[in-house]
């Protein structure tokens, strides 16, 4: 199956309104992308911009997506809770507008027990308005 054809929610513990990615477009055991359309609807958008907020929730939930790949399509398991353990160096040139789409890529760095460290860049096209490391604690909790 092509990651494009998933279903974003199969992958997520989130539900919308939560949800702030819409496709997933790559996964690999270090790689992951993800695509999102800011809709001026989103409960995270305020004045037709994407909040900080909202950029952090979608690069949680780009690893979130790769957690939930692996559990789901490698190990055969269900999806499990995680939670943002620690983000480093965050830079945000500027906050998307509504009708633009961001592609979000983490790069796994690390991953130690339940704590994975990566490295994440967004994107509007080829403008870079992100990036940060991040660390992802992951638990046994099932999501559903």
């Amino acid at each position: 199956m092509e990651c494009e054809e998933i279903d974003v929610l199969e992958l997520l513990p989130q539900r919308p309104p939560f949800v702030m990615i819409d496709r997933l477009l790559h996964c690999d055991t270090v790689v992951t992308r993800t695509s999102l359309r800011v809709d001026e609807g989103n409960i995270f958008c305020a004045d037709a911009r994407l909040t900080e907020a909202g950029v952090i929730e979608n690069i949680a939930q780009t690893c979130a997506a790769r957690m939930g790949y692996i559990n789901k399509y490698v190990h055969r398991d269900t999806v499990k809770l995680g939670f943002i353990g620690a983000i480093r160096d965050m830079e945000i040139s500027r906050l998307p507008r509504a009708g633009e789409v961001l592609t979000t890529r983490v790069e796994m760095l690390e991953e130690v027990f339940r704590m994975t460290l990566v490295n994440a860049s967004v994107r509007v096209g080829e403008e870079l308005i992100c990036s940060c490391e991040m660390k992802i604690s992951t638990t046994d909790i099932e999501s559903q």
